[in-house]
Formats: structure tokens, C-alpha cells, sequence
């Protein structure tokens, strides 16, 4: 090769000096073929090709413009093997070393790739895929756990969605290496200590995009088998809608995103609105039907008393009405008690379920059902008792002590028989004559012609 002689004391800018290195390599090197797996391959909106080439130690950048890449048979994507020819160069704005690709043949599926399928090819033998082993999620989970990098883009996205959604679950963030040789082990010891802590009720393992390499820890067999005996639910979310991980395929659910998997394991909260708006409804339906089972009731009781009135039953049938006043006034009772403990209950429910707003506006709509509650109880008694006095004042009106009052005796033989013809009693016959206040007895004279 021609060497390149620069004097020692000569001091260069960063141009002139990116310019001598460009000219090193034009003249250094000719066309040169280089084999290699691609990496983060490209395409321009003005239509060149930009990718990596590398192998198990080392990258190379490379571009291919729009006149050389129309001409290939395929559609170069990431972990394909290719064999390129090219020109090394310097693209100067940036220092960037790189092949100028004018030629490109497919060689083969790269490495990662095959080990890829070899891998997913082996646990789906070994069952780790299989349906029977998916855990349900939980519906209503008070501890979320993160299992990603602390200061990675995709653990932000995820504890934004679920503070917009479910702010009421604690989140608790298990940092983890998510990219490079040290990532699988780290990833497996965060599952592992997730588990033996047990304070969470479902684990989201997220990340995002890259390339297969970036991405290739979650591919790796110790972590599939990590999530395979996680006791606790496990959501994958790793790169984006495109991306399929071994870790995907193990884990009891998988989401296209980290965002996604964040709204898959927290409640929709337009969903606990309508379940407590059902709730209410039951609530106010099974207190009417009450409520019009008891009117039903005292209607037909009300009917029977006023059926039944004679002045000889009339104690009974009073004492028995009191009976029933009481028992309707314990039954009320009892279904206020009844009614403010299971009040009581969904308040508590809705304080655990719902945000801070929708509990107040539930609270207060079951202290107005409440009130409702007692002034119907009331009203209703009110109109019985009023009923009531109604039934006692006619009963009275119509008994013969009113009848005595007027002026008016009743006349008795001695066997207590009311005399109701004077023909019947003789000269001499006592008879007991009983007036308003008191009675008396009396003899007949003469014989009632």
C-alpha cells in the first residue's frame, strides 16, 4: 500500500483533517467485499439505504444510494446475511468511518436470527407457550411492578399511562440492564426478586424498540424461563407493534408497547363509572319494590279491619293494629339499618374503586337516598296512624254506649237476656234496667197489656 507522509508539527482543523483521512482511505483502499449480518437497516425518504454490517465482535456502517439499491432482488431487512462490495470512506460531517455499497447479495438467515428460531423452536417443545399455563390478569390489581430500565423512555410512558388511568395502584419499579451481555441475568434477578417479595399483583416487562441485537436479552432462555415461573402475572411489552420476543411468546399476556401493556393490566375508569351507575340502579330499584310491598301490605291490611269491625272485636282487632303498626315500624327500621349498612359497604367499595371525585358524588347521593328513605318511612306511617284514628272515631260513632249517653236504658231479665217485648214479663218480675252510668233493678207492677 502507498504510505502517506504528513509533517508532525502540522496542526489541522477538524475538516482538514477528516478531509486527509477520506483521502488516506480513497487511496489506501480499492473495492473491497465484505460478509456480515444487517443491523438497523433503513430506507430514506430520498430513497438510499442506510445499514450495519456485523458480525459477533464488531459493526461497520454502511450506505447504499438510490442507483445501487433499485437494482437489488430483495428487500434487505435486519438479521438477514449479506455479501457486500463497496468503497471505504469518511462521511466528513460527522467522522463517521463507512462502506459505499455498490453491490448486494442475500447470503442467508443471519445467526441471531437462527438461533432465534432454534430457541423458540425448543421451549415451544418443552410446553412454555402453551395456552394451559397463561395466569389470569387481575381486574382490579393494587400494586403494579415495572421490570425495565430506570431511565429508559419506556418506563415513563408506562407510569403516565397508569396515573391517567388507575392512579389509585402503587407502582414499584424493578431497574433492570435491558440491552447488552449483562442484561439477561439482570432481567432474570429482578424476576426472581419481584417474586420472592410478593408485593405486587401483576409485573409488566417492558422496553423499547431497537434491533434484534438490542432487543436479543429477551430472546435469551433464562429469561423465558424467569417469566415461565413468575407467580405473578407477567405482560410483556418489548420494542414496538413489529417486534416479537421469546419473552412474548412465554409470558401469561403480550402487548405491542409499553403503553399498551400499562392499559392492559389497570381498570378503564369509564368502566368503574358505568359499574357504580349499575350498582345505583339496582340499588334504587330493590327500594321501590320494597317500598311497594309494604304499601301492598298495609292496603290489604287496612281492608281486612274495615271488613271485620264489629263493636265485640273491636278491642282485638285495635290491639291488633297497634300490633302491626309496630311491626311495620320494626320492618322500616330494620330495612334502614339493613339499608345504611349496605350504604355503608359500596361507599367503601366506591372509596377503594373509583377516583376521589366519583366517591364524593356517590357519597352524596347515598346520604339523599337515605333521607328520602326516612321521610317516606314516616310519611307512611303518618297516613296509617291517621287512617287509624279514621276507623276508631266511626267504630265509635255506631257503638250503643253513644246510644246510652242519649238518654236512652237498656232492659235485662235476670238471666241477663235483653228484653225486647213487654208482653213477655209478668206482674212482680224483677228486671235490670242499665243506663248510661250504672244500672239498677226494678219490679213489674202490672202486667203490660
Amino acid at each position: 500500500m502507498q504510505q502517506m507522509s504528513m509533517p508532525l508539527d502540522q496542526v489541522f482543523s477538524v475538516s482538514e483533517l477528516n478531509s486527509e483521512v477520506k483521502l488516506l482511505l480513497d487511496q489506501t483502499f480499492g473495492a473491497v467485499w465484505v460478509e456480515g449480518e444487517l443491523s438497523n437497516a433503513m430506507r430514506a425518504r430520498t430513497g438510499h439505504l442506510y445499514f450495519s454490517l456485523k458480525d459477533k465482535r464488531s459493526q461497520l456502517r454502511c450506505a447504499m444510494f438510490r442507483n445501487d439499491n433499485r437494482r437489488l432482488g430483495f428487500e434487505p431487512k435486519d438479521g438477514q446475511k449479506v455479501l457486500c462490495r463497496g468503497r471505504l470512506g469518511l462521511y466528513e460531517a460527522r467522522g463517521d468511518y463507512q462502506l459505499i455499497v455498490d453491490r448486494m447479495t442475500e447470503t442467508g438467515t443471519g445467526d441471531l436470527q437462527r438461533q432465534f428460531e432454534l430457541t423458540k423452536k425448543k421451549l415451544h417443545e418443552q410446553g412454555l407457550f402453551d395456552q394451559e399455563h397463561k395466569q389470569q390478569l387481575p381486574l382490579y390489581p393494587k400494586s403494579i411492578g415495572i421490570v425495565t430500565s430506570p431511565t429508559g423512555a419506556a418506563v415513563q410512558d408506562a407510569i403516565k399511562v397508569l396515573q391517567r388511568r388507575y392512579p389509585r395502584a402503587s407502582i414499584i419499579v424493578y431497574p433492570a440492564t435491558v440491552q447488552g451481555r449483562d442484561a439477561a441475568p439482570s432481567i432474570v434477578n429482578m424476576l426472581m426478586r419481584a417474586n420472592r417479595r410478593a408485593e405486587c399483583d401483576v409485573l409488566l416487562l417492558v422496553r423499547g424498540g431497537g434491533s434484534l441485537e438490542d432487543l436479543w436479552a429477551f430472546n435469551e432462555e433464562a429469561v423465558a424461563h424467569a417469566v415461565f415461573a413468575s407467580t405473578i402475572p407477567v405482560i410483556s411489552g418489548v420494542g414496538h407493534e413489529i417486534d416479537y420476543t421469546i419473552a412474548d411468546l412465554v409470558a401469561d399476556m403480550r402487548a405491542p408497547t409499553p403503553s399498551a401493556a400499562a392499559e392492559l393490566c389497570s381498570p378503564d375508569q369509564s368502566a368503574l363509572e358505568l359499574l357504580i351507575a349499575q350498582h345505583t340502579q339496582r340499588l334504587g330499584r330493590a327500594f321501590s319494590q320494597r317500598h311497594g310491598s309494604f304499601d301492598i301490605s298495609c292496603q290489604r291490611l287496612l281492608k281486612r279491619l274495615a271488613a271485620q269491625h264489629p263493636s265485640n272485636r273491636l278491642q282485638q282487632r285495635s290491639q291488633r293494629c297497634d300490633e302491626l303498626e309496630m311491626r311495620l315500624l320494626r320492618a322500616v327500621r330494620t330495612q334502614n339499618t339493613t339499608r345504611d349498612a349496605r350504604f355503608q359497604s359500596l361507599g367503601r367499595r366506591l372509596h377503594r374503586l373509583s377516583p376521589d371525585r366519583q366517591l364524593q358524588r356517590r357519597q352524596q347521593t347515598l346520604a339523599g337516598l337515605g333521607n328520602r328513605l326516612v321521610a317516606l318511612a314516616g310519611a307512611a306511617t303518618g297516613k296509617q296512624r291517621l287512617r287509624l284514628e279514621g276507623s276508631r272515631r266511626a267504630l265509635q260513632a255506631i257503638s250503643p254506649l253513644q246510644t246510652l249517653e242519649r238518654g236512652y236504658a237498656i232492659a235485662q231479665d235476670q238471666s241477663g237476656q235483653i228484653i225486647h217485648d213487654a208482653s213477655t214479663l209478668t206482674q212482680g218480675q224483677l228486671v235490670q234496667i242499665r243506663v248510661a252510668k250504672g244500672n239498677f233493678d226494678a219490679e213489674v207492677s202490672k202486667k203490660p197489656e
